[in-house]
């Protein structure tokens, strides 16, 4: 069964700290060689905040996000992580979790490269 749930988004003060979670099946995790972490704002496309090589410790961020925001994971629990800090307004968006059956690395930003996707997560960052 191909699942991704997101959790732990909601409303936060600029400055502030989330943590998404990104919990998968076992089908979905262990058919997945990288998973990433997206945002979509009202009216804007959606773009690549994280990945993650679940193989081995790559792990890749958006210019606008490196430094606030931290990609993991949990074998264990078939989950990975977004810890967001720093939070700022401009960071608000849905979040989704995506997970690939590629080993992505330069191309890890691109929404086609991933088969599944979770429902979102909504971050809303006031100032």
């Amino acid at each position: 069964q191909v699942q991704l749930v997101e959790s732990g988004g909601g409303s936060v003060q600029a400055g502030g700290s989330l943590r998404l979670s990104c919990a998968a099946s076992r089908y979905t995790y262990s058919s997945s060689n990288s998973m990433g972490w997206f945002r979509q704002a009202p009216g804007k496309e959606r773009e690549g905040v994280a990945g993650i090589y679940i193989g081995g410790p790559s792990t890749y961020y958006a210019d606008s996000v490196k430094g606030r925001f931290t990609i993991s994971q949990d074998n264990a629990k078939n989950t990975v992580y977004l810890q967001m800090n720093s939070l700022k307004p401009e960071d608000t968006a849905m979040y989704y979790c995506a997970a690939s059956s590629l080993r992505l690395t330069w191309n890890w930003y691109r929404p086609t490269m991933y088969n599944y996707w979770g429902q979102g997560t909504q971050v809303t960052v006031s100032s």
